[in-house]
């Protein structure tokens, strides 16, 4: 597929979904088929979409065109839950068991060697994936324990500025939340102020819990800070951190932007308990992100034993709920996973046949592009409309049974207009990162 190298051409015959088309948008002369899909050409000048219209409704085109055969475009993705601090450390840092005990004490290990350059080239390389397969936007865990921070965060920073003119990258410090009790806590919310992050850290059920997130809110309040937390990544359906973080919410009537990633225990609770949690979640207006790939990967995983459910939470009761549903790729390549290539079209696959996101597809095509984009407070970022940055992703299959059913390796990314090269590094790049020599 040749784009042609001018400032102003027209892609044909696009089947793009129809929830991705915002909303001001009179579809009502689009040519519909099925699967919410449109039938459009989109005019493109000097980087940006210039028109929309339904199919082969211009008798000529005064530009050059492309005839895309009904190939499907997808706005450029948004992956809001990533960990690029970890990312591609498998080789020298395997998880033999495979288990979420020994993945964290793994990293623990490993951890200690970390330094700036270490880590700047693994979340380079994972950003390097990323940007190839057609993703705009990323938000980072950052593990930020101790002295952890220093490198991290330094590295990120550095990370952030030379790739800006590529790809919106954010930032959310992972700790513990019993940390926000103590001045090492309140320093660390600093310093993610200071950087425009996102508060952040992994809840889990213990005698402090209900004052740890008490803590953790009013430090983000405080601070004007989004917050972005780990919560209930298990099958225990005792573990209540999301119900918790949502009354806490409302308590403190807090007035920033709250997301819950993981959240698995909810889909092993009671129907009327994880009810009364999605209703509070709703109320409070928190997100959920899902990472059915690495949650499927780690949960309920033990030696010579086949697992018995998908470590997904409760996506659908989510969303008719009302509640803005994510997915995302979390770890790649390392102890919390040992796969993944940083490919949102990847983690939107194996998701809708993880947790059924299929018959009908629906708007699902919005949780890896315009929901989290919104949750990320990028308004303009996956979605596609007239004035909007021609960034998008186009690909030779024609309906989600093509697109789903095949790597798409052959994608097409378009930055501002212009195709990029989408070659990813070679793993032979981190070769040298490979040992504690």
């Amino acid at each position: 597929m040749m784009i042609p190298k001018t400032n102003h051409y027209w892609l044909r015959n696009a089947h793009v979904p129809a929830s991705l088309i915002a909303q001001s948008r009179d579809r009502s002369s689009s040519v519909a088929v099925p699967d919410e899909l449109l039938l459009v050409d989109i005019e493109i000048v000097d980087g940006a979409i210039a028109n929309i219209s339904p199919s082969e409704s211009l008798i000529t085109y005064d530009h050059p065109s492309v005839d895309l055969q009904g190939g499907m475009v997808f706005p450029c993705f948004v992956d809001m839950h990533t960990h690029l601090d970890k990312g591609h450390l498998w080789e020298r840092a395997p998880n033999l068991t495979g288990t979420f005990a020994d993945a964290l004490k793994t990293i623990d290990r490993d951890s200690k060697y970390w330094n700036i350059e270490d880590v700047y080239r693994r979340m380079e390389f994972g950003l390097k994936c990323s940007y190839a397969h057609g993703t705009k936007a990323i938000r980072t865990h950052l593990d930020a324990g101790g002295k952890l921070a220093e490198v991290t965060l330094a590295a990120f920073r550095d990370l952030r500025d030379r790739w800006a003119d590529r790809m919106i990258v954010q930032a959310v410090c992972l700790v513990s939340l019993e940390d926000f009790l103590t001045p090492q806590g309140e320093k660390l919310a600093d310093q993610m102020a200071e950087m425009d992050g996102v508060l952040g850290g992994f809840a889990s059920m213990n005698p402090e819990i209900e004052r740890q997130i008490d803590r953790t809110l009013a430090i983000a309040q405080d601070r004007n800070l989004d917050l972005d937390l780990h919560v209930d990544e298990n099958n225990d359906p005792n573990s209540i951190c999301l119900r918790i973080v949502a009354e806490t919410a409302l308590q403190q009537r807090f007035q920033n932007q709250i997301v819950c990633g993981h959240c698995c225990s909810l889909a092993v609770q009671p129907t009327e308990e994880s009810a009364k949690t999605i209703a509070l979640v709703k109320q409070a207006t928190i997100g959920i992100v899902s990472l059915p790939m690495c949650n499927l990967y780690l949960q309920d995983r033990q030696p010579g034993h086949t697992p018995h459910w998908r470590g997904v939470t409760l996506l659908h009761e989510l969303k008719q709920a009302g509640v803005r549903v994510a997915i995302a790729s979390d770890n790649c390549r390392d102890p919390f996973h040992g796969f993944g290539d940083h490919d949102a079209l990847e983690v939107f696959s194996l998701s809708a046949k993880i947790a059924h996101l299929d018959r009908p597809y629906g708007d699902w095509c919005q949780a890896i592009t315009l929901t989290p984009a919104d949750l990320m407070g990028l308004p303009t970022v996956g979605r596609l409309d007239v004035g909007l940055t021609a960034d998008l992703v186009l690909f030779k299959g024609r309906r989600y049974s093509e697109l789903l059913s095949r790597s798409q390796h052959d994608r097409v990314v378009l930055r501002n207009g212009i195709a990029i090269d989408t070659t990813l590094p070679d793993y032979a790049e981190l070769d040298d990162l490979q040992s504690h020599n």
